[in-house]
């Protein structure tokens, strides 16, 4: 599929040559991410897009992305999304900050449908918000090493003042359920005091996990910060995508599915905890 009309600004237009044809409306929307993460970017989608059809695949087996090579990542994202356009998918979301870094480009030339990903949609909304050009980036050790973000950011304002901070704890703490506590806050107050004292004025959340912590972050930070959490703002570039090619689902009671790549029940128990209602299932499938 080649859709006639220009992409949206943060979405990668499909250019290659593997596709399975025209995507209907009712087709569903793949998602995709190392582990559980991403679930808070199909939350914000199923807030948002209610009548569509998301199929989620957790690489829980080969987690954590970050600590491998950009040759790996980029072979793990191939064979996710492969599953995922075996299923019939319309459109590709990677929500996962370390594959859109290193292979969203690949994605978008090898298939033929619409992919969008969390670091542009993020960097965009940073540049918009931001009123004295001093911004912040805080993420895992990975995104922030790869530098995806800053170059997201200069393309958009070459002029940018940006401070980097990786915040590797802000994870397990998500994912422990310890996001509002004596641990949380001393945890975010030794990583974000020198951002806050560098005199930024918006903050990029720059993991799928940390918005689970945006209500500590903010305290620290104060007021005059202003956060941008990335599965929002995805969320938001993935219907404006769907508009533009005239892909959106109007009417219908959507559906959610998810699949893992090893055992689902902390999968299941995580998932349920990040969006806040319960995960029946998870379906594991062999790697």
């Amino acid at each position: 599929m080649r859709p006639p009309r220009k992409p949206a600004g943060n979405a990668r237009r499909p250019r290659g040559q593997n596709g399975s044809g025209t995507r209907s409306a009712d087709a569903g929307i793949g998602v995709f991410d190392s582990g559980v993460g991403g679930v808070t970017v199909l939350q914000k989608m199923m807030e948002l897009l209610p009548h569509e059809h998301l199929i989620y695949l957790g690489d829980t087996g080969r987690y954590p992305y970050g600590n491998k090579s950009a040759d790996a990542v980029r072979r793990y994202a191939l064979e996710n999304t492969e599953f995922l356009v075996d299923k019939g998918i319309k459109m590709l979301v990677v929500a996962c900050n370390t594959a859109a870094a290193v292979a969203l480009d690949m994605l978008a030339k090898h298939f033929d449908i619409p992919v969008v990903g969390v670091i542009e949609p993020g960097a965009r909304r940073a540049v918009q918000q931001t009123r004295n050009r001093k911004v912040g980036v805080i993420g895992t050790e990975g995104t922030i090493t790869s530098g995806a973000y800053t170059e997201a950011l200069r393309r958009l304002d070459k002029n940018l003042e940006i401070y980097t901070r990786a915040c590797p704890l802000f994870v397990p703490l998500a994912e422990e359920g310890w996001v509002d506590n004596a641990v949380a806050h001393e945890t975010a107050s030794l990583y974000l005091t020198s951002l806050k004292h560098s005199g930024i004025d918006t903050l990029v959340l720059g993991c799928t996990h940390y918005p689970l912590l945006e209500e500590v972050i903010g305290r620290v930070m104060g007021p005059g910060v202003g956060l941008v959490d990335s599965a929002r703002t995805t969320a938001a570039a993935v219907r404006e995508t769907l508009v533009r090619y005239g892909l959106m689902r109007r009417s219908g009671e959507g559906a959610v599915s998810f699949f893992v790549t090893d055992v689902p029940e902390r999968f299941i128990k995580v998932a349920g905890r990040f969006m806040g209602q319960k995960v029946e299932s998870a379906v594991r499938i062999e790697r």
